[in-house]
């Protein structure tokens, strides 16, 4: 005997950009499409990115992450994650192109959650925009602010352009490099930037100028407080 048809099973939709959903919608759909390899919700809409080219964002990719992974294998009680996703809240879970955070027992504000991914927000998220034009600067910033994403760094490719925020009372306050051009991080002491460097693709001086943070006095009292912490 032939078992009969059932011709009312429900097919899950695909994910489209611009599709309105709740986060357990969006994470359903996400899971059945496992060819997808980076999708977000903002807001409450899915946003899916399009292949990347090398110069605009797969080479200033691994240079930041570069910047990160030193200053992170420096400093026990760190962890540093490429394209995680982060579960914010019931409206946004966005997949940051880096996140720096302090694991939660040094103290850390985040967490992982029982199926591993990030709960809650990282002290540090890090996007690269092809300019002034993405949404990096405009619902992603809002986002991760509201979360209390401490401090948050875009840098706009094509525009030549860094920019530092630093959460400060409820909002985010433009970080400007210093008369030597570095600008030093308040929530991670020691992690120091060479902006026009990076920007010019020098990572020779991009770690040179890292090193002497790490080597600073603020970098070693920052050690000691994670050891406390644990």
């Amino acid at each position: 005997m032939i078992a009969p048809t059932n011709n009312n099973r429900i097919t899950l939709p695909p994910l489209e950009n611009g599709d309105l959903l709740s986060r357990a919608e969006f994470e359903r759909r996400y899971t059945a499409m496992p060819h997808l390899k980076k999708a977000e919700l903002i807001e409450g809409i899915v946003y899916m990115a399009s292949p990347l080219r090398f110069e605009p964002h797969a080479e200033p990719h691994a240079n930041l992450i570069g910047w990160l992974w030193n200053y992170k294998i420096a400093t026990p009680g760190l962890r540093l994650g490429d394209n995680p996703t982060v579960r914010l809240d019931t409206d946004n879970e966005p997949q940051p192109d880096a996140v720096l955070l302090i694991n939660a027992s040094c103290g850390g504000q985040s967490r992982f959650d029982e199926e591993g991914y990030i709960e809650g927000a990282p002290e540090l998220v890090a996007e690269i925009a092809a300019s002034t034009a993405s949404i990096d600067l405009r619902d992603k910033k809002r986002v991760y602010r509201r979360n209390g994403v401490k401090e948050y760094l875009v840098w706009q490719v094509m525009e030549e352009r860094f920019d530092w925020f630093s959460l400060q009372d409820g909002e985010y306050i433009s970080v400007t490099p210093d008369v030597a051009g570095i600008i030093r991080s308040q929530v991670f002491p020691g992690l120091w930037l060479a902006v026009s460097a990076l920007l010019a693709g020098d990572m020779l001086q991009v770690i040179a100028t890292l090193q002497n943070g790490l080597a600073s006095n603020e970098h070693q009292q920052f050690l000691q407080q994670l050891i406390n912490n644990q």
